[in-house]
């Protein structure tokens, strides 16, 4: 299969530039019988059974994104991939930088501020071999410096610049560990009404951390799928979620993961048996799932990653008939869009 394999035709205006009122109140298309069925994101807990287990990604959006000049007084932006470990790399980060001239290394530059008010960021050189990241040295803990400076890292089709709104809403209500620059969007729906009907239904829940990057919005560049690399992004598990796991299974119960970067965790763990560590895991039609049983996911973007996720999962015909149902019946798309509940199909093949 091909990249162009995996295109549809969005109208921009399915494209969801904002959150519905309520979390909950989102549509759900539902996928478990013959035909799909249009639903609310609230009716969820009378989907599932007792004993099924949803797994959630529990990571937290930080404010990633930065603007600043150069010394030159030239405007630039920087998106913040990964905060490195502390203990190695004291106030050193990894982050994508937009800028009509790159500056060289050394450079020092005025972020949010500059001078006063703000904090510098020193360039050390790119990011290894990835023409795309560089490495830079922050004057104070990027976190803080997030924390106080940035902005809410918006994906590219979201064409209105931050708000309060967004700092509330890009981010799940069981968010833990901050790492993320990308929200795990198909847990968004997730209120606590919605938490407390799925307790008192006997579903079970557990964590995994998975701090999602950039590259989750970049394009496939090639045609065929097999020459795509796929980025990095870092992962951990903790040990009580395996023996939900273990639990669930044994019961006979379904695994429920919560968005495709909760798949992409525990499907790591199922073929390299590390709680934590680093995945570019590509999950692509004819991936054999050891795991996952459903899955719940927002509607992606045509000819990415996500979409080749989704098809290995649910079946590559079906899913793009999903998709035709989604368009024609006006469901909302992407980050602030609507759900859909996937069920596992034994092959992923068109």
């Amino acid at each position: 299969m091909n990249t162009s394999d995996f295109d549809f035709l969005l109208p921009p205006e399915l494209i969801a530039q904002h959150p519905t009122a309520v979390r909950s109140s989102s549509r759900l298309l539902d996928d478990r019988l013959a035909s799909p069925v249009d639903r609310t994101f609230h009716e969820l807990p009378n989907l599932l059974k007792a004993g099924d287990l949803l797994v959630f990604n529990d990571t937290q959006v930080v404010k990633a994104r930065l603007f600043g000049e150069k010394a030159t007084g030239g405007k630039l932006e920087l998106l913040v991939e990964r905060v490195l470990d502390p203990a190695l790399h004291k106030n050193e980060v990894i982050a994508h930088m937009r800028v009509s001239k790159k500056p060289q290394v050394g450079s020092v530059l005025r972020m949010a501020g500059g001078r006063e008010g703000g904090f510098s960021a020193t360039l050390l050189g790119r990011a290894g071999t990835n023409d795309e990241l560089f490495h830079f040295r922050f004057s104070d803990d990027p976190y803080k410096l997030m924390a106080a400076h940035g902005h809410v890292p918006l994906p590219p089709y979201i064409e209105h610049a931050d708000d309060a709104e967004d700092e509330s809403r890009y981010q799940t209500v069981f968010a833990k560990y901050p790492g993320a620059v990308a929200a795990p969007t198909a847990a968004l729906h997730f209120d606590e009404s919605v938490l407390a009907a799925l307790a008192a239904q006997g579903v079970q829940t557990a964590s995994v951390t998975l701090h999602v990057g950039a590259g989750t919005f970049q394009p496939m560049k090639t045609e065929k799928i097999a020459d795509h690399v796929m980025h990095y992004e870092r992962y951990a598990i903790p040990a009580m979620t395996l023996e939900a796991i273990a639990a669930c299974k044994a019961r006979g119960s379904r695994l429920v993961a919560v968005g495709t970067t909760t798949v992409r965790t525990l499907e790591t763990y199922a073929k390299t048996k590390q709680l934590s560590g680093d995945t570019n895991i590509f999950i692509t039609p004819g991936f054999e799932f050891q795991i996952v049983d459903l899955l719940l996911t927002n509607f992606h973007l045509p000819k990415s990653t996500l979409m080749m996720l989704v098809s290995a999962f649910a079946g590559y015909e079906r899913v793009m008939s999903l998709y035709a149902h989604a368009i024609q019946h006006q469901y909302r798309f992407f980050s602030y869009g609507d759900a859909m509940l996937l069920e596992r199909h034994r092959t992923g093949m068109p």
